[in-house]
């Protein structure tokens, strides 16, 4: 007789790692992304030459962009799936193969100046095309078709990074290309979606929680959906003219919508609960890095790094820390509270993405971003390793 998923986690006697989906990807996910900073310090300073076929810099945007919200994304569809649909894609040797697939694509990146040209390309889009296809098994045989849109953007995403790679090997600036565009377009929309879902959700939770009486405006109404498809063209605009005056004023537009759809979810109620106030902070740099851009192409600004950043480095590194963070607790049997270790994560990570703005004003500013973001993700995985390395306590009869 099959299993069920409960009876497969629980009959799993391998390694607590490959138990449940988030498991790897954010423990691992959070370690690549210390290795690959300490990597890119180092480049930067000349101490090393990467054995990449990318540029320095294109290695660096797709490593943090592709690869680590790459494995991100997966723990976090992997563990989403079973209250989408009330079942769980793979455990054990399955999740290990496909975790496999992922630590393969780094490899292959990394060393590709070693391999043949389309080796590197082939091995990194083996990952994201068998999470979709394992994510869209899933969703037809739970017939939950309202998720199809999250797996449109991991199409999307997968896409970027298929155009990325292109790009690099062409001998194109894929940093400043289209494939980095696309899919930063994408992760942008993915935080604007799945984050228009959770912070007016877990905000509303807690709110009730502590008998505050102040309530969120409840998800996807009509102005929800107003920003969301604003968010499409306009993002979609940047996508594809970046520099133009037009995109400028439209990404200006875009940020006040997304402030005010910020506002709207009463996270001033929430000072006193990191877990829940961090998911409201990592939105604001949506609208942030939209006015920065904006400015830029209207201040005829070419250097759109910086800025870029309060997206790659604000909006996707803060709004996945602060799902890991949450996600882990939970899903470990811990109390749902961020210490003081975990506060100080979440302040490092701000700073790194605050400090990546002024490079290009103060170039020594690089090193304290990339310090703070090093003190960021490695914090993570010293204070969250051990809890998803061990197995969820059992419940007392």
């Amino acid at each position: 007789m099959a299993q069920t998923s409960a009876e497969q986690m629980r009959a799993w006697r391998g390694p607590a790692l490959f138990s449940y989906g988030f498991r790897p990807f954010f423990l691992f996910g959070a370690i690549w992304v210390v290795v690959a900073m300490l990597v890119w310090l180092a480049a930067l300073t000349g101490a090393i030459d990467l054995p990449t076929r990318f540029d320095h810099v294109s290695w660096h945007a797709h490593e943090f962009l592709f690869g680590y919200l790459g494995a991100v994304l997966a723990g976090f569809l992997l563990t989403a799936v079973p209250n989408w649909t009330g079942r769980l894609p793979i455990v054990g040797w399955r999740l290990a193969a496909l975790f496999g697939l992922w630590v393969a694509g780094r490899i292959a990146v990394f060393y590709s100046a070693h391999f043949s040209i389309m080796v590197a390309l082939v091995v990194d889009l083996a990952f994201p095309l068998v999470l979709g296809g394992l994510i869209l098994r899933e969703i037809v045989a739970g017939k939950n078709w309202r998720n199809l849109i999250v797996l449109a953007m991991l199409a999307v995403f997968t896409l970027a990074n298929g155009l990325f790679h292109f790009e690099a090997l062409s001998g194109d600036y894929a940093a400043q290309g289209l494939g980095l565009r696309l899919g930063l377009a994408t992760a942008v929309m993915m935080i604007a979606v799945i984050g228009g879902r959770i912070i007016p959700s877990f905000t509303r939770n807690w709110l009730a929680r502590t008998d505050n009486p102040a309530r969120p405006a409840p998800p996807m109404q009509r102005f929800d959906k107003l920003v969301l498809l604003s968010s499409i063209v306009v993002l979609a605009l940047w996508v594809v003219q970046p520099f133009e005056r037009v995109t400028g004023i439209a990404l200006i537009l875009l940020g006040v919508l997304h402030l005010a759809r910020l506002l709207r979810w009463q996270g001033h109620h929430t000072l006193s609960e990191p877990l829940v106030w961090v998911l409201h902070v990592a939105y604001v740099f949506i609208p942030m890095g939209a006015f920065a851009l904006g400015l830029d192409q209207l201040a005829g600004n070419p250097g759109t790094a910086g800025a870029q950043h309060l997206w790659m480095a604000g909006a996707v590194g803060a709004m996945t820390l602060a799902v890991m963070t949450r996600a882990t607790l939970g899903h470990t049997g811990q109390k749902l509270t961020a210490n003081r270790a975990t506060v100080a994560i979440y302040l490092c990570l701000f700073g790194a993405a605050l400090a990546r703005l002024w490079t290009s004003v103060w170039l020594e500013m690089s090193y304290v971003s990339g310090t703070l973001w090093l003190l960021a993700f490695a914090g993570f995985a010293l204070k969250y390793g051990p809890a998803l390395l061990r197995q969820k306590p059992e419940k007392a009869a």
